[in-house]
């Protein structure tokens, strides 16, 4: 049976242009949109094995058509012929590994600059979506124990926190709104939590860190913003269909977040057990302080890999809401929180015997 249509932006025969398709959490978007009943999907993703992959593993002879275009968005013709026709853009691709910021700026912010002017030049558009992160959120004047959620401040100066990829998503962010403003463009942000699942199985920064040896625990039982990648798929195609929320900014988690510590507990009890120390939230607060101290003092000699504005995005007590997602999205979660850990613990296991 096709999904319900009503309230969506565009018909099932729109074409939709998916950038970072052959992705993590680009194949599930993918998937979500076909299952919603959408005939047209256009996949961008550079030219690799993975690509070539990706469409041989669908028959394009029938049902949907999805179409693979392989190409780079630093090029402004591949962006020109890649938006042809789109109503819809999700923009997923995005400069993760760059730790330089430069890399981090081009593969984040030239590239939607570009796919941006193509959209724009091709007049079909009717919604880009533009896929954020936390990463965006300060947190810094928030207070321990409060909600974060989309009213909350963003990154006024990211390159503080010394991360490549807050510094080139909040860039990128403020690059949308400035498209929204000057040139009109119907826009919607998507800001995912910690995706997890079976093709993404680290523990995530906002647990510990394994930098000095033995794991440190800096997260105890502040909640973890996770959302399985199923769940964050379909948040991320909703936002690319529904009608009235142009301008708007969403927060995706899912519902049940466990904290930090229960998170590690369950990880040592279903994957491995491995020796980890806790460090209190006052003892990482002040060692960030220090090492941001010392790395000016140093004049960058100490890179300022820690310090108070990262220990505010990752360690503080904070927790997060669904509720706007719900609201007007009316996304629910597809796998519960129990399930999802259940299938990332068991592709966890299957990953250590195979190491």
């Amino acid at each position: 049976m096709t999904p319900d249509q009503s309230g969506f932006l565009i018909g099932r025969d729109d074409l939709i242009l998916v950038t970072g398709a052959t992705g993590f959490i680009g194949r599930k978007v993918v998937e979500r949109l076909l299952d919603r009943g959408f005939k047209k999907i256009r996949c961008f993703a550079r030219p690799s094995a993975k690509a070539a992959e990706f469409a041989a593993s669908h028959n394009q002879s029938s049902g949907p058509h999805l179409e693979v275009f392989q190409g780079n968005l630093l090029s402004a013709d591949d962006c020109k012929e890649a938006t042809k026709d789109a109503a819809v853009i999700i923009h997923l691709a995005a400069g993760r590994g760059e730790k330089s910021f430069p890399d981090a700026f081009m593969n984040s912010v030239v590239t939607t600059r570009n796919l941006l002017d193509a959209s724009l030049r091709s007049g079909c558009l009717r919604r880009f979506v533009n896929v954020s992160s936390f990463a965006v959120y300060t947190n810094t004047g928030n207070a321990q124990d409060k909600l974060l959620d989309e009213t909350c401040a963003l990154e006024q100066h990211p390159e503080v926190r010394g991360e490549a990829y807050c510094f080139a998503k909040t860039k990128q962010d403020e690059l949308v709104n400035e498209y929204g403003r000057q040139q009109g463009l119907p826009y919607v942000h998507i800001r995912p939590g910690v995706v997890y699942g079976p093709g993404n199985l680290a523990i995530s920064g906002r647990v510990g860190i394994r930098t000095f040896g033995p794991f440190l625990h800096l997260g105890g039982s502040n909640q973890i913003p996770l959302t399985y990648v199923d769940n964050c798929a379909d948040a991320i195609a909703l936002a690319g269909l529904k009608k009235g929320i142009d301008g708007e900014a969403f927060n995706v988690v899912d519902d049940e977040l466990p904290s930090s510590r229960q998170f590690l507990r369950l990880y040592k009890r279903e994957v491995k057990s491995f020796r980890s120390m806790y460090v209190p939230k006052a003892v990482s607060f002040i060692l960030c302080n220090l090492w941001e101290r010392y790395s000016v003092w140093s004049q960058g000699q100490l890179p300022p890999a820690f310090n108070r504005s990262r220990w505010n995005s990752l360690w503080k007590k904070t927790y997060y809401s669904n509720n706007k997602l719900k609201s007007k999205l009316g996304w629910q979660p597809i796998i519960s929180t129990r399930e999802g850990l259940n299938r990332y613990f068991e592709a966890c296991r299957a990953g250590e015997a195979h190491a």
